[in-house]
């Protein structure tokens, strides 16, 4: 199956560009719900999420304090079997009042719970991410194209994976590296991880369960349940991060 898949992503991405379609206009987010922690359903606080020079920003110069105020950016409506694509770049300093753990940090959330469900005060949605990260100054290995599981459940090597987050194979990168991320999501079957061209990580079945996932509306907290579609989001977690590119190919 490993093969097969690579096989499969190789030749995704050699496809013609028409067949993808572009979830980012580079222009504006009016197709993307903003949902942060501590506020509304589409209140774009502080303008954490912002368009410039073609890319979507996420920036906290105009917060006061960090407050736990994470946030996503979820794109309108929810995919399947898809193959997304995009590039990140990490620039700047994490905030100083944001966890320690968020710095050179964040991600793309998949399968994740409709935003219009989430209460005011929920940080993470219901999901599996995609996690980003980038070389801190100690310059210890720090691999990126990651999973972790918040309020979800994985299959790894046949076996149920038991901790929140697990490492891909991947090199890793300093700060200010664009970094192109592939991200081939076949409903709850397996899913493949790329980074720069290479798998890096491939796991199965995604359900319902664990933690790391608080204040969640009862009525979306169902374990086992399989995890077969949802919506895609960009991470904010107090670390300014930059986002370009971002493309998907539906693979029904």
């Amino acid at each position: 199956m490993i093969v097969s898949i690579i096989a499969l992503a190789s030749c995704y991405s050699s496809e013609p560009a028409d067949e993808w379609r572009n979830l980012f206009n580079g222009s504006d987010i009016s197709n993307w719900i903003v949902k942060i922690n501590h506020h509304p359903v589409g209140d774009n606080y502080g303008e954490t999420f912002r368009v410039e020079e073609g890319m979507i920003k996420v920036r906290y110069d105009h917060y006061k304090k960090f407050d736990g105020q994470f946030g996503h950016l979820y794109y309108k409506s929810p995919f399947s079997k898809f193959h997304l694509s995009l590039e990140y770049q990490f620039i700047g300093q994490v905030r100083d009042d944001a966890p320690a753990n968020t710095a050179l940090n964040s991600g793309v959330m998949f399968h994740a719970q409709d935003p219009r469900t989430m209460n005011v005060d929920q940080g993470w949605p219901i999901c599996v991410e995609m996690q980003f990260l980038a070389e801190l100054e100690d310059g210890q290995p720090r691999p990126t194209g990651n999973m972790c599981s918040p309020g979800t459940e994985i299959l790894f090597n046949g076996k149920r994976y038991e901790s929140h987050c697990l490492d891909s194979s991947s090199p890793s990168y300093k700060p200010g590296t664009w970094v192109k991320a592939d991200l081939i999501v076949l409903g709850d079957s397996l899913i493949t991880h790329l980074i720069n061209g290479d798998t890096v990580l491939q796991y199965s079945k995604p359900t319902i369960g664990g933690g790391s996932v608080e204040e969640y509306n009862t009525s979306e907290w169902q374990p086992g349940k399989a995890l077969k579609s949802g919506f895609i989001a960009l991470q904010s977690e107090g670390q300014p991060i930059n986002f370009r590119n971002i493309k998907i190919r539906l693979l029904e």
